[in-house]
C-alpha cells in the first residue's frame, strides 16, 4: 500500500505541473435530460414556504448545464494578509440580494496547483446564487490536513469579515476541492460536522478514516485518473464516510484526474444539484440526484443513498 501510494504521489507531482488546460481526458458533456418539473403554481408557493433557502427560478436541464446562472456577479480579488489562516484567493458573490442572503463555498486547488486552476468553480457557482471563494494554498506542497485547515479558516474570514458577509447566510457553508484539495474537502468535513455540504474532487489522502463527518458528501472520481485512482481513493472514501446523512460518489466517464481543472458540464450540474439541495435545502433539485443518474457516455458509476428516496 506505502508503495503504490508513493507511486502515485509522484505521478500527482508530475500531472500537477501540465498546463490547466491539458486535461487527461476530454471534458464530458451534459447528461441526459431530466424529468421536467409538473408541480402547479399553488404547489410552487408552498415548495417556497417550506424551502425559505431557495434562490433563483425553478431548475430545469437547461439552466442547471448553463455556463452562466440567473444571478449577476461580481469579482473581488483577496490579497494576502486579508484573513488568518490562508494565504489569498478571488471572491465570486451575487450582486441582487432581493431573494436574501446566500450559502458560501470554498474551493481548494490540488498539490501543487494554483488558484486559476480552480477558477472556474467560482463564476459557475456564485451566478446559481452562492458566495463562492477559491483559493490559493500558503504552500503549494501543502498536504491535505493543512488544505483543510484553511479551507475553513478561509470560510470563516469569508463568513465573519469579508466586505460580502453582509450577503451570507453564515449556518450555511460549505466546501469543496480538487485532488489533494479533494483529501482536505473531506479533511474539513470530519473537523467540522456543522458544514451543510462537501464535495471531494478525484481526492487523494493518505487518510482513509473520517468518523466526525456528518454533512451530506458527494464524491467524484475519474475511471482514467492514474494518479488518484477512484477504486481504492474516491471509492473508498465514499465506503468510509459511514456517518454522512446523505452521500453520492459520480465515477466519470472517459476522464483522467486532470479533467477536474476544466469547464465541465456533468462535473458543474451535479456539483450545482449537491450545493442547492444541502446548502440551500432546495427541493426543487432533488430531480437532479433522485432517482439517481444511471451510467450514460459520461457516468461510468453512480452510487447514492438517493435524498429522500
Amino acid at each position: 500500500m506505502h508503495r503504490k501510494l508513493a507511486h502515485s504521489f509522484r505521478l500527482l507531482s508530475a500531472a500537477s505541473l501540465i498546463a490547466a488546460g491539458a486535461a487527461l481526458a476530454p471534458p464530458a458533456s451534459a447528461a441526459g435530460p431530466a424529468k421536467p418539473a409538473t408541480a402547479d403554481r399553488a404547489a410552487a408557493v408552498q415548495r417556497a414556504a417550506d424551502n425559505p433557502y431557495q434562490r433563483g427560478p425553478a431548475p430545469t436541464e437547461a439552466s442547471i448545464t448553463a455556463e452562466k446562472g440567473p444571478f449577476a456577479i461580481e469579482t473581488i480579488p483577496v490579497p494576502a494578509g486579508s484573513g488568518t489562516g490562508f494565504n489569498k484567493g478571488t471572491v465570486y458573490a451575487p450582486t441582487d440580494t432581493s431573494q436574501g442572503t446566500f450559502g458560501a463555498i470554498v474551493v481548494s486547488p490540488g498539490f501543487v496547483s494554483p488558484e486559476a486552476w480552480i477558477s472556474w468553480y467560482g463564476p459557475r457557482l456564485a451566478s446559481q446564487g452562492f458566495v463562492v471563494m477559491t483559493l490559493e494554498t500558503n504552500s503549494l506542497l501543502d498536504i491535505p490536513a493543512s488544505r483543510g485547515d484553511q479551507l475553513l479558516a478561509a470560510l470563516d474570514w469569508l463568513t465573519g469579515k469579508s466586505s460580502v458577509k453582509n450577503r451570507i447566510d453564515a449556518s450555511r457553508t460549505a466546501v469543496m476541492g480538487h485532488s489533494m484539495g479533494g483529501g482536505g474537502t473531506l479533511e474539513a468535513a470530519n473537523k467540522r460536522p456543522s458544514l451543510k455540504a462537501d464535495i471531494p474532487l478525484a481526492p487523494w489522502d493518505t487518510n482513509y478514516s473520517f468518523p466526525n463527518i456528518r454533512t451530506p458528501t458527494l464524491i467524484m472520481g475519474a475511471d482514467n485518473d492514474f494518479i488518484a485512482p477512484a477504486s481504492s481513493m474516491a471509492e473508498s472514501y465514499y465506503n468510509n464516510v459511514k456517518t454522512a446523512p446523505e452521500k453520492a460518489y459520480l465515477l466519470l466517464k472517459n476522464a483522467g484526474h486532470m479533467t477536474f481543472v476544466s469547464p465541465n458540464t456533468t462535473i458543474a450540474k451535479y456539483s450545482i444539484a449537491w450545493m442547492k439541495r444541502f446548502v440551500d435545502n432546495d427541493a426543487r433539485y432533488d430531480q437532479f440526484l433522485c432517482p439517481a443518474p444511471k451510467p450514460d457516455a459520461n457516468i461510468a458509476k453512480y452510487l447514492d443513498t438517493c435524498p429522500n428516496g
